[in-house]
C-alpha cells in the first residue's frame, strides 16, 4: 500500500502578492507532498485595508490570476478562493477552519503561516495538523503586505512582474498633429528610465506611405492597446503612452468621416492615471504625413479633438509652452502621482 501524500495549507488575504508570499509557499510546497493555496476575501474588508493604505482596490480574481501565474507550473501546489463576507470586521477561526477543511476535502497534515501568534488559535481550529512557521523574521524576503501597501513604490522590487503591471502609473500624451507627442513621450521615458508605448496609427501611415484604408483604424487601436497591456508589467514604476483611441476615432473621422463602435468599447477599456493634452503652439512640421498645418486648421482640430474628449468625461491637463517648458510641467505633474495623495 502506497503511503498517503501529506497535505498542507497556507493562507493568506496577498493583499498585494509580493516576493515574501513566493518565498514562503514554495518553501512550505518543499516541505509536503501538496500544498493548497488558500486565497481568503471579503470585498468590503479589503477595500476598506486598500483605502486605509491609499493602494487601489485589488478585487479577488485578479489575486488568483496573480498565484495562478506564478505557480502554474509547480504542479503540487493547489490554488482555492475562500469568500468570507460574513466577517467583514472580525474573522471567525472555527468557521474558517470548517470552509477550508471542506473546501480541500482531504486530511490537512500541516499548516503553514510566517507567524509563532498564531499557534493557539491553529491548535484550536485545526488540532490534528501540525504549525509549521517559515522565516518568521523575513529574513529571505524583509517585507510584509502591511509595509508594501503603504510605502508600495518604494518597495518595487519586492513586487512580481504580474503585480507590478496593476500598480505601473500609466500616462497618455495626447493631442492633434504636430503638436510634440512623441517627442516628449521619449523624452519622458529616457528621464524615468521606463518604457513608452508609440503612437501605433503613426507607425501604420508610414507602413503604408499615408494611403491607409478605413479598415485598420480598430486594428490599430486594438494593438496600441495590447501593447501596453504588455509593457505595463516590465516599466519602471511608470509608463508614458503616446496618443489613445479618442486619437484614433478623431483621425478616423478626419480621414473617412466615420465612425467606429469598437474603437468607443477601447475608449471605456482604457485606464489612465493621467492625461497631458498639448496644445498646438509649437511649430507645426511637415514630415510627409501630417496634412493640416494652417493656423485655422490646428485651432479648430485642436478644439474638436478636446470636445471629444469632454464628451466622453475624460479628463485632461493642457500642457503649452516651448518643449521645456512641456516637459518641466509634465514632469512635475508625473512626480506628483507618486506622492502620497498626489493625482489618481
Amino acid at each position: 500500500m502506497e503511503n498517503a501524500k501529506t497535505v498542507g495549507f497556507m493562507g493568506g488575504k496577498f493583499l498585494p502578492f509580493h516576493q515574501g508570499h513566493i518565498y514562503a509557499l514554495l518553501a512550505a510546497s518543499n516541505k509536503v507532498d501538496e500544498l493548497y493555496v488558500v486565497l481568503t476575501s471579503s470585498e468590503n474588508r479589503d477595500r476598506e485595508i486598500c483605502e486605509r493604505d491609499g493602494i487601489k482596490y485589488i478585487p479577488a480574481h485578479l489575486r488568483l490570476s496573480w498565484l495562478g501565474e506564478s505557480f502554474h507550473d509547480l504542479e503540487n501546489i493547489k490554488i482555492i478562493h475562500i469568500e468570507d463576507e460574513a466577517w467583514d470586521k472580525d474573522y471567525d477561526w472555527e468557521e474558517g477552519a470548517k470552509k477550508i477543511k471542506e473546501t480541500i476535502g482531504k486530511p490537512i497534515d500541516f499548516v503553514f503561516s510566517s507567524e509563532s501568534s498564531y499557534n493557539e488559535v491553529f491548535k484550536k481550529n485545526y488540532p490534528e495538523s501540525q504549525h509549521i512557521i517559515i522565516d518568521e523574521g523575513r529574513e529571505t524576503v524583509n517585507i510584509s503586505a502591511t509595509e508594501l501597501r503603504k510605502n508600495l513604490y518604494e518597495h518595487w522590487d519586492k513586487l512580481p512582474a504580474s503585480v507590478r503591471g496593476y500598480f505601473t502609473k500609466k500616462v497618455a500624451i495626447v493631442g492633434t498633429e504636430s503638436c510634440g507627442k512623441s517627442t516628449l513621450t521619449k523624452k519622458l521615458a529616457k528621464f524615468y528610465n521606463t518604457n513608452f508605448v508609440p503612437e501605433v496609427g503613426r507607425e501604420y501611415c508610414e507602413k503604408y506611405m499615408n494611403l491607409i484604408n478605413d479598415k485598420v483604424f480598430n486594428e490599430i487601436a486594438m494593438e496600441h492597446f495590447l501593447r501596453q497591456t504588455k509593457e505595463a508589467p516590465q516599466s519602471n514604476k511608470l509608463l508614458l503612452v503616446d496618443s489613445d483611441a479618442v486619437v484614433t476615432q478623431y483621425y478616423f473621422d478626419m480621414y473617412y468621416k466615420q465612425h467606429s463602435v469598437l474603437l468607443e468599447e477601447i475608449v471605456k477599456l482604457q485606464n489612465y492615471d493621467l492625461m497631458l493634452y498639448l496644445e498646438p503652439d509649437i511649430k507645426w512640421v511637415d514630415d510627409g504625413i501630417r496634412f493640416a498645418g494652417k493656423e485655422e486648421e490646428r485651432i479648430r482640430n485642436n478644439e474638436k479633438l478636446k470636445q471629444m474628449y469632454k464628451e466622453r468625461g475624460m479628463e485632461f491637463v493642457s500642457i503649452n509652452g516651448t518643449y521645456e517648458e512641456r516637459f518641466n510641467k509634465s514632469r512635475s505633474l508625473i512626480d506628483n502621482l507618486f506622492v502620497k495623495g498626489g493625482v489618481k
